[in-house]
């Protein structure tokens, strides 16, 4: 296995443990809100189809979970996995506020290692994850695996911006993320952890080659604000391969 993240994985585990009361607040202001246009992007290329049987990889505290859910309608479902209990217990609060309890399952899991058969959801996501878990590679298998022949995926990440004064910008930016944090939420450690993943994760034109490798095809993306996050989509095929 080749490691996308050098981090121990019961180390990163402890860290989602520790941040997961904070994660919201310091999401929004990590990103500056932003995450949230992105997702909303996300949920439009998609276009997932009313009834249909979604699985969200590293849920967190269930943002992305909650707004498929809106999206399959009430003859749909959504399985919402992550391998943190705290941030899953967030999710399932929110979940309830929704009223979403119908159609919503919340699992802890290893999105490594799915619990799930073959060709057996419509779709398939993961937002923000990829470079948390120890081989994005394996993950990416693993989603081809799961979604059914014909069906979707899709991934939000951060990414790299391209344009060299913006991409300075940003590095300074990240570099400033953990004193904010320290100031916020006094957690400044776990933060340092949080832009390393960002800064040393692969640009967007990597990860399309890395769904290829996984077996996926029509594969696409679309960066955000300049380069600082991507969505991909792509589909498994409907011929063996």
């Amino acid at each position: 296995m080749s490691l996308t993240n050098q981090t121990p994985e019961p180390q990163v585990q402890s860290l989602f443990k520790r941040v997961a009361g904070n994660y919201d607040r310091m999401n929004n202001l990590i990103s500056l809100g932003t995450h949230k246009h992105w997702r909303k992007v996300a949920m439009e290329k998609l276009a997932i189809k009313p009834g249909s049987f979604v699985l969200d990889l590293c849920c967190g505290t269930g943002d992305w979970t909650i707004a498929l859910a809106k999206a399959v309608g009430p003859s749909g479902q959504v399985i919402g996995l992550d391998f943190s209990e705290e941030m899953l217990a967030v999710a399932k609060t929110k979940v309830a506020a929704a009223g979403m309890n119908d159609r919503v399952t919340l699992v802890q899991g290893d999105a490594m290692a799915l619990p799930y058969d073959n060709d057996h959801f419509d779709v398939v996501t993961i937002g923000f994850g990829l470079r948390n878990v120890p081989d994005a590679n394996q993950v990416l298998r693993e989603m081809h695996r799961v979604v059914r022949p014909g069906g979707q995926v899709g991934s939000l990440e951060t990414s790299h911006p391209t344009q060299p004064l913006v991409k300075l910008g940003w590095q300074v930016y990240f570099k400033l993320i953990p004193m904010m944090t320290k100031l916020a939420v006094h957690n400044y450690e776990d933060y340092v952890y949080l832009e390393k993943t960002a800064a040393e994760f692969v640009d967007a034109k990597t990860l399309a080659k890395m769904y290829a490798n996984a077996g996926f095809e029509k594969i696409d993306y679309q960066t955000f604000d300049m380069g600082a996050a991507a969505f991909h989509s792509a589909r498994k095929s409907y011929t063996k391969q």
